[in-house]
């Protein structure tokens, strides 16, 4: 009989010190964030409306202001009195990198999850559901994938989007040159320049590259839509307790009744810094993942 309860208490024990270390394993970012009063939050420089600068080293956005309700969920649940926001820029191509090696410790751009990246980092549950078309001119002629054959198709370093069009059963025999931008407004520049026929992206960044431009009619959005992708804010990997504090800060914006504010608010009124509309309705998809919370990858939404 002793021995039996000396092999419970220390199986007990042994749970214990796991569950203290797994705790302290998974409070990395919580713990940086606590001892320093401060939190870097990874942003893009022209995701408009989803993440971009107003000048002056200024970012907004309709992720970057969720991230911005997130944070203050956290700050009051750490205790903290002040919580400093460190803004830092990240690109198609280094935005995984720097939340993966903890430079960044929540990215609030346009990042699709999927679940490559999904091995480097973490998503926390989705607030937008992104489809991802093509813009042109609007004297152009195009209207279709089909119509893409030999020409130049912008798209930004770092991205799926022209993978997603090689991979759509319409693209079948239709071969075409590619052209990159550094970031989303250089994409867009290639078009507005003619040196690319059409821009291949997320919906929301050709809407908003389209609003923001000098002549916006000018430009369409046009053709089959290419996929249909989770954009989520990333947090560091192997840190649950992070992540169930954004999911929980998430889950209370959403209780709130504040999504349906926040999407009139960046899509469909006068945005800064020039007052434009993007003008892009509620899709049912994103309704959807607001009525239920899920951090499901990009692949669970094209299954056929």
């Amino acid at each position: 009989m002793k021995s039996k309860k000396i092999g419970t208490n220390y199986l007990i024990a042994a749970t214990l010190l796991l569950s203290a270390a797994n705790t302290l394993a998974a409070s990395q970012t919580m713990d940086k964030i606590k001892a320093s009063g401060a939190v870097t939050m990874g942003v893009r420089e022209s995701s408009i409306p989803m993440s971009y600068t107003i000048g002056d080293s200024r970012f907004d956005g309709y992720h970057v202001e969720v991230c911005r309700m997130i944070l203050a969920d956290i700050k009051a649940n750490l205790g903290l009195s002040t919580l400093r926001i460190n803004y830092q820029p990240v690109t198609s191509q280094n935005r995984v990198p720097l939340v993966q090696n903890g430079t960044v410790d929540i990215e609030c751009g346009t990042t699709t999850n999927n679940t490559a990246r999904a091995k480097d980092v973490g998503f926390a549950n989705t607030l937008y559901v992104e489809e991802v078309r093509i813009a042109v001119k609007a004297n152009s002629g195009i209207t279709s994938i089909s119509q893409l054959a030999g020409k130049k198709i912008a798209t930004t370093t770092g991205t799926t989007s022209v993978q997603l069009l090689r991979k759509h059963e319409k693209a079948n025999g239709v071969n075409f040159d590619e052209v990159f931008g550094k970031d989303h407004a250089d994409s867009f520049l290639l078009l507005e320049s003619g040196r690319a026929d059409a821009f291949v992206m997320d919906g929301s960044i050709l809407a908003g590259n389209i609003a923001n431009s000098k002549n916006p009619k000018d430009y369409k959005i046009v053709g089959e839509v290419l996929a249909t992708e989770p954009i989520a804010i990333m947090v560091p990997k192997n840190d649950p307790e992070f992540k169930a504090a954004v999911n929980t800060a998430i889950a209370k914006i959403v209780a709130n009744g504040n999504m349906p504010k926040l999407w009139n608010k960046w899509f469909l009124a006068p945005i800064p810094p020039k007052n434009s509309v993007v003008g892009l309705e509620l899709s049912p998809a994103t309704k959807n993942a607001w009525a239920n919370l899920n951090d499901r990858p990009a692949e669970d939404y094209n299954k056929k």
